[in-house]
């Protein structure tokens, strides 16, 4: 679905050449330079990131043992203050932790809906259909999907903050199967990264694609996600599982 971003834009940007790009070894500068082109054009649409882990074979690079989340999480317990949207400093990370993930902090500019892979690239084929707008999407291993939007809340206005975890785990599941919205308080793994196993978390529609308001999404999303959470192969869908923590 990737070539779907240079379809509805009518052109591509070198972003969306970057986005088809598979790398070759993990320390080739083309691949060095791509990765950094991507992390700041993620920081260049105003989504701020941090250092996150990143694996080791199948162990995570933080060394605890039985991390619950290898290579996913962040590497700063401060990681809310610690991300930035500033280009040098992004740099420097990159230069200084050339195998690091990052993670991106949402709630600010952002937030993130995150939908099981199946249930994700259906509700997107539907979506572009429609001719809606769809902002940034990323694949998170072999079993999620991520669509970047718009937050529903400013820091000017507290008031209208929705805490991660009341999206997280509401009282039921039943209306909003399989999907978290992740939104103050919580972070999504940023693409490029790699999980163990040799996954990674890469685009679908890169970050040069505006954040598009998430109740435009929300419908379809939902919608797909119950579809999901409804077939015979997912009638003991585990809800508890598929959510991403917190933190560490």
């Amino acid at each position: 679905m990737g070539a779907d971003s240079g379809r509805f834009r009518g052109t591509e940007s070198r972003i969306s050449q970057w986005l088809r790009r598979r790398p070759k070894s993990p320390g080739a500068d083309t691949d060095e330079s791509a990765r950094v082109g991507l992390l700041l054009a993620v920081a260049d649409a105003g989504m701020p990131i941090a250092p996150a882990a990143h694996p080791l074979g199948y162990r995570c690079s933080c060394e605890r043992i039985g991390c619950p989340t290898p290579a996913r999480h962040p590497v700063s317990f401060a990681w809310q203050t610690q991300s930035t949207t500033d280009r040098g400093q992004i740099e420097r990370w990159a230069d200084s932790q050339p195998l690091a993930n990052f993670i991106t902090a949402t709630g600010m500019i952002h937030d993130v809906l995150d939908v099981p892979l199946t249930a994700g690239r259906g509700a997107l084929e539907r979506l572009l259909d429609a001719g809606i707008d769809v902002g940034p999407v990323a694949q998170s291993g072999e079993d999620r999907m991520l669509f970047f939007t718009a937050t529903r809340g400013t820091p000017e206005d507290e008031d209208e903050w929705w805490p991660c975890e009341l999206d997280c785990h509401p009282e039921t599941m039943d209306a909003h199967p399989g999907l978290r919205w992740h939104c103050r308080g919580s972070y999504v793994l940023l693409p490029p990264a790699r999980l163990p196993g040799e996954l990674d978390v890469r685009w679908v529609r890169g970050p040069e694609h505006e954040l598009p308001d998430p109740l435009t999404l929300l419908e379809t999303l939902t919608d797909a996600c119950a579809r999901y959470a409804g077939s015979a192969e997912q009638s003991e869908l585990d809800h508890d599982a598929i959510a991403w923590p917190l933190s560490r």
